[in-house]
């Protein structure tokens, strides 16, 4: 029977892997991915410096050549280059991550919506208050950042979570974890944050993750609701930099967990006015503007044309040379509340059209 992949699942699944996904699936990459954001010769057409691949290809699996054009992402790099449709692309792809059709069993016998839902409610289940004694790292990762606010029960804490890295068990960590939620207000999967014990960001590549969500629910749109929400609401993309702005202007914030979802976020019946509090990154090629001014810029505007009164501000402090960017938690850090904007003018904000 044939496979069935859901597209957004594959790319979720593999962000952050694209890296050893193209070192296998595309050998005549390797030079390029040796070289990361390095011109090399197009590894089609040849020539000498035509072709790089994308500084970020580990989130992304992007590339570009001068001649044969860009390609924004793994799949449409690996269709490029061993010139396989979307079909065989997905599948390939969906192989190297481990992602699961929608018709799929896993070798238990049982489906793979109901595993992921068991593995979901399992770690959740096994989570405590971070009021618990055992919670300690969870505080101080917190304490750390700079945020006093008091920590919405939304926010839970794993004593020791497994950390993978492509199918292996590196270590286990004390682990802040959190929902996300759909659109409608459903459950859909699991932020997790890595840590020592101490309370700093676990030693791997990745010390946030999101858990494999049931194909069943929908992520996309969807957020980490920290805290109520009135008929006003902020979003942002990190769940710290939503504590940030809670604490620094008293909005109800929630997280969208990166760029893309902040893009697609639905804020819920009832919301109003949004406001967004934008991560100012430093622009790329595929993202001129900074993906999360960007990410920003297109909420706003489809959130004006739902009829609903939105803007989004960004940080002013210049990015500190070495660093991709920064968010608000930073302005948070270095200058507390003084470093976030008066309520009149996040109202001025909210008026503004997109």
């Amino acid at each position: 029977m044939k496979h069935e992949y859901e597209t957004q699942q594959v790319k979720e699944d593999a962000c952050g892997r694209w890296e050893r996904v193209l070192l296998t699936l595309a050998p005549p990459l390797n030079a390029a991915l040796e070289r990361k954001g390095k011109h090399v010769p197009c590894p089609v057409h040849g020539g000498r410096d035509g072709f790089r691949i994308f500084p970020d290809v580990a989130e992304t699996g992007g590339g570009i050549c001068n001649t044969c054009g860009s390609f924004a992402n793994g799949l449409a790099l690996l269709m490029w280059i061993n010139g396989w449709e979307f079909g065989r692309a997905i599948r390939e792809v969906a192989e190297q991550v481990g992602s699961r059709s929608n018709r799929e069993q896993s070798g238990s016998g049982k489906p793979d919506d109901e595993i992921r839902r068991e593995q979901l409610n399992r770690t959740w289940r096994e989570s405590v208050s971070l009021s618990h004694p055992n919670a300690e790292p969870a505080r101080l990762y917190l304490a750390r950042r700079g945020l006093s606010v008091k920590v919405p029960d939304t926010l839970r804490f794993h004593p020791s979570l497994g950390y993978y890295a492509d199918n292996h068990l590196v270590a286990d960590y004390p682990t802040l974890i959190a929902q996300v939620t759909g659109h409608g207000g459903e459950a859909v999967t699991i932020h997790r944050t890595y840590l020592t014990p101490d309370g700093h960001k676990a030693p791997v590549d990745s010390p946030k993750k999101l858990m494999r969500h049931p194909l069943a629910r929908q992520m996309t749109g969807g957020a980490i609701r920290l805290v109520p929400a009135g008929n006003r609401l902020a979003v942002t993309e990190g769940i710290e930099t939503a504590l940030a702005v809670t604490e620094a202007v008293g909005i109800p914030t929630w997280a969208t967990g990166n760029a893309h979802l902040l893009a697609t976020f639905q804020p819920p019946a009832g919301i109003e006015q949004v406001l967004v509090f934008a991560d100012k990154d430093r622009p790329s090629r595929q993202h001129p503007s900074g993906h999360g001014q960007e990410a920003a810029r297109e909420l706003v505007t489809r959130l004006w044309a739902m009829g609903i009164r939105a803007g989004a501000i960004a940080p002013a402090l210049d990015i500190p040379d070495g660093k991709k960017g920064i968010d608000w938690l930073d302005v948070f850090v270095h200058l507390g509340k003084a470093g976030f904007p008066a309520l009149g003018c996040v109202e001025q904000a909210l008026h503004q059209a997109a």
